[in-house]
């Protein structure tokens, strides 16, 4: 386990829910772009597989914290969208 993965993964986790805080009140897609997100989630999906299949340690449950953070503001954006589109 790496302290320096660990404050990486704490660091890009902390802006998180300020997203989702901020797509979920202002109902805009306004500055959100679903390829950054979904290659956010991939990336995410890729360290999560490296845990599981060369690496594992309890470092992983960061990288899926991290994830569902991102899956949550790409389905906010995907209700945004809607939203946008019927006014």
């Amino acid at each position: 386990m790496s302290i320096f993965e660990i404050l990486m993964l704490l660091c890009f986790g902390a802006a998180w829910p300020f997203a989702i805080y901020k797509s979920y009140t202002s109902r805009s897609i306004k500055g959100k772009s679903p390829i950054f997100l979904l290659v956010l989630m991939s990336g995410y999906v890729f360290g999560i597989m490296n845990k599981l299949f060369h690496q594992y340690d309890n470092v992983i449950y960061l990288y899926m914290l991290n994830l569902s953070m991102i899956a949550t503001d790409f389905g906010l954006y995907i209700r945004n969208k809607r939203i946008g589109e019927e006014s």
